[in-house]
């Protein structure tokens, strides 16, 4: 039997794996990912010990996935049979949620056909902004046009989530560059939609020009005006920088907010076990020269004790509208942070109010 027809018990926990495609066909001006634009040639090898570095580890029982993620990079570079071919080797459960990222000018009918005929479920656009002149400030090269069509290629093949990933702060980027984005993305009626702040990472081309470095204020702003928007159209926050219809919170990353544990193959992937943490080698041809050698593609690992567990999974929680038990903060700190109006009440503890979530590290290192 193909082991991504096994199933779990009904009472499994949850499980992810996710496979990184390091891949891409430019570098972000603010990505500081495991990400190369001149290694395609390594593209078959790579795919090919991804293969074999899953087939270990369901050899030695891995879990069965109740998510997966491909992430990168950009898995929709590579040939789409390929990467099916990885996809099926994990074994998933009946119900599983499988995400795939794509760059909106790879996206056509054939590929999220095979993407779907290999169980895919769900996709991830980057789309970071429908404002072609913020687009060239990101130093990103896709087409809004494309965006449009990836999503309705998306709905025809029956892809039953998207996803669209947008980033407020540019170089450049009004308030009503902002808002024409937030209302062009709901337009195409996507089930889930990722906001981020952009963020300004060592050693990335963004990093080396302070003169695009993002204003707190001003992503304070477009933050609110977010979030108020996408409330309006039916959207809730799960997580900071997440809104999801009723239903369409996403699974996987749900498993790294609750602390459980996932799989990570590919170079640079992390991995989570019961308070282990492990990450791959970080270039492509060590990863593949380490599969082929039979050897580990750790590079290295840590563990956290009992108690740095616990307030990890607090920090975590925090993030979520799941939110921490009462006893997570002081009452002197908790009398305070609800009268500054940094968090509210839940029926038995604490959560982020909306302004709380653009203040949460303030609000994380009060946790106890």
């Amino acid at each position: 039997m193909n082991p991504a027809e096994f199933t779990n018990p009904a009472d499994h926990e949850a499980f992810g794996v996710y496979v990184h495609i390091p891949f891409c066909a430019s570098k972000c001006d603010y990505c500081d990912f495991a990400t190369w634009t001149d290694r395609h040639h390594l593209t078959d090898a790579y795919l090919e010990a991804v293969r074999i570095d899953i087939a270990q580890e369901v050899a030695a029982e891995m879990a069965v996935a109740t998510s997966i993620f491909v992430g990168g990079g950009t898995p929709s570079m590579v040939p789409a049979a390929d990467l099916a071919r990885v996809i099926t080797a994990i074994p998933v459960t009946d119900d599983a949620e499988i995400t795939v990222e794509c760059n909106p000018d790879d996206v056509t009918e054939e590929l999220l056909r095979i993407y779907r005929d290999a169980g895919v479920n769900r996709i991830s656009l980057g789309v970071q902004s429908m404002v072609p002149e913020t687009l060239i400030a990101l130093g990103r090269r896709h087409q809004r046009a494309n965006v449009i069509s990836a999503v309705e290629a998306a709905r025809k093949v029956g892809i039953s989530q998207v996803n669209l990933d947008i980033i407020y702060g540019g170089a450049g980027e009004r308030l009503s560059d902002w808002e024409s984005t937030v209302a062009s993305v709901l337009a195409l009626g996507p089930d889930h939609i990722s906001a981020y702040a952009l963020t300004v990472e060592a050693g990335t081309a963004l990093a080396n020009d302070p003169a695009r470095h993002p204003d707190d204020d001003d992503q304070a702003e477009k933050y609110e005006l977010a979030d108020a928007m996408l409330s309006d159209a039916g959207f809730e926050n799960y997580e900071i920088s997440n809104w999801a219809r009723p239903g369409s919170e996403c699974r996987h990353n749900m498993i790294y907010w609750r602390q459980q544990d996932y799989f990570g193959f590919g170079c640079a992937a992390h991995s989570h076990r019961q308070g282990r943490r492990w990450w791959n080698l970080r270039t492509p041809q060590r990863y593949i020269d380490a599969v082929v050698a039979g050897a580990t593609v750790v590079a290295s690992e840590e563990y956290l004790n009992d108690e740095g567990r616990r307030l990890e999974g607090l920090q975590l929680r925090l993030r979520t509208t799941e939110g921490v038990p009462a006893e997570a903060l002081s009452t002197a700190d908790a009398e305070e942070l609800c009268e500054i109006g940094l968090i509210q009440a839940t029926v038995s503890g604490w959560q982020l109010s909306p302004a709380g979530r653009l203040l949460a590290n303030e609000v994380a290192m009060r946790l106890q």
